[in-house]
């Protein structure tokens, strides 16, 4: 036993011993501020800068079309190599491509060029999606299992809508200074400050997510034992490589069977396609109608940068309420609320006229998007565990990128022989409809609460209430 206590004290494991749950917290805020304030400066752009060097909107759709589709290849492999491999191999991949590819989409000048940088937005989508989410909720439980997970996903909502509202802020700013002139379009400084940041994003993800080490510990004082350590770490992150490869099927396997077998989730999962056509319409079309009532993509920019700084500051002020709703009537009810009401706000973009009801109707639809989010992310975290926590985001992302593109291939060539507005409502109205899959989670939401009632005591009760 001597023995034994000596061997573990020896050999620690780093991460678990330093991060505290609020550590872990705090790490998890800033990466998703860093991660979503370059999204923010170029919000909107990604439309408006093909748009501006000649393709159509038709072949917008198809260029964004072709993102999701290799979301949609990649998001099972790459969640499944996840929580095989580990989050942050995942993470320091994805930074990487997204300097590649953000780098490519800033000079792009034809379809094709635009189209390798979007599938290259893609790969990093895929590589991006749930392992920074799982990294925080697998570490904040081994930190404290009893830490309320809702609550750190509702403050990084809150966190990613001040980001990418900063960030749009700031891009609408760069549009409208334009200090190059004519010379160079006004659309590019944006897109160049963005991808600046994404570089550094990527340097603070290999500097702050840290995992259990899998490999060995290091050696003594010489130089031969430092060597032969290196070595053996090497000869272990190979190993390590390999068994995560071959454990790929096996999570994507067990994620399958899990979708198969629990409705809730499937249902969960299933609410991402009707809710995907309503960001098709607030996301995607509202900058195209802003251009057309404003005569030019330049203008649209110009406008629509602080008018999206405003619709992420309601999406935060959105995320936060919905924690403080949730605690009052549950994360169900007020996942359905919130995309009945979204539903509802994408209708009314399309009925109003001019470019201030458009932006009004924008900034509440934003508001409810941004309580949607956190609530449906809390109850899909209810339906997955530690072994597959990746492979269900990732289910739900592929489902949703999936459904995002299609309807793409739809509704863009819709939109540009009937105009925006008829295409809003229709999207609005098939969002509200989603709302209804949210059901079977409101029953198992019922159910852990009479459980809970029936065998916890009234003190701790009330403890867990107050979490």
């Amino acid at each position: 036993m001597a023995r034994l206590r000596s061997h573990t004290t020896r050999r620690p494991s780093r991460s678990r011993a330093v991060l505290s749950a609020r550590s872990v917290e705090r790490r998890f805020l800033l990466l998703t501020t860093t991660r979503w304030l370059p999204v923010g400066l170029v919000f909107g752009l990604t439309v408006l800068l093909p748009l501006e060097r000649g393709l159509s909107l038709a072949e917008v759709g198809v260029l964004l079309s072709v993102q999701g589709f290799v979301v949609l290849a990649l998001e099972l492999p790459t969640g499944g190599l996840a929580d095989a491999l580990g989050r942050r191999p995942l993470l320091v991949a994805s930074g990487a491509v997204a300097v590649l590819s953000s780098a490519l989409f800033l000079v792009a000048d034809s379809f094709w060029m635009f189209a390798v940088a979007l599938a290259g937005q893609g790969v990093f989508r895929a590589l991006d999606s749930g392992p920074l989410e799982a990294w925080y909720v697998d570490s904040l439980h081994a930190a404290d299992p009893s830490a309320p997970v809702e609550r750190g996903l509702s403050r990084a909502a809150t966190v990613l809508g001040v980001a990418i509202a900063g960030g749009a802020l700031a891009g609408g700013g760069l549009v409208a200074w334009a200090p190059w002139g004519a010379s160079v379009s006004a659309l590019v400084l944006p897109y160049l400050v963005a991808t600046t940041l994404t570089a550094a994003h990527a340097v603070l993800i290999a500097l702050l997510v840290s995992e259990p080490t899998r490999g060995g510990d290091g050696a003594g004082g010489n130089a031969d034992a430092i060597t032969g350590a290196r070595r053996a770490t090497a000869r272990s992150a190979l190993r390590s490589l390999g068994r995560g490869v071959r454990e790929v099927p096996r999570s994507v396997a067990a994620g399958g069977r899990l979708l198969a077998t629990s409705p809730v989730l499937r249902a969960l999962v299933l609410v991402e396609v009707f809710w995907s056509i309503a960001m098709i319409a607030f996301e995607t079309l509202t900058p195209v109608s802003l251009a057309g009532m404003l005569g030019s993509e330049a203008s649209a920019g110009a406008v629509f940068g602080p008018a999206a700084a405003a619709a992420w500051a309601l999406f935060a002020a959105g995320s936060a309420l919905a924690g403080l709703a949730a605690r009052r009537v549950g994360v169900a009810w007020t996942a359905i609320a919130a995309r009945i009401l979204n539903g509802a706000f994408v209708v009314v973009m399309g009925l109003v006229a001019g470019p201030l009801g458009l932006v009004a109707a924008f900034w509440l639809a934003y508001l409810t998007h941004g309580a949607a989010g956190p609530m449906h992310a809390t109850l899909l975290h209810r339906e997955a565990g530690p072994q597959n926590r990746a492979v269900v985001l990732s289910i739900n992302s592929m489902v949703a990128g999936g459904a995002y593109s299609l309807g793409l291939l739809a509704l863009a060539p819709l939109a540009d022989a009937v105009g925006t507005g008829p295409v809003f409502v229709a999207a609005g109205l098939v969002s509200m409809v989603g709302a209804a899959l949210y059901l079977p989670a409101l029953g198992r939401e019922r159910r852990m609460r009479g459980q809970s009632d029936a065998h916890s005591s009234p003190v701790v009760q009330m403890a867990d209430d107050r979490e």
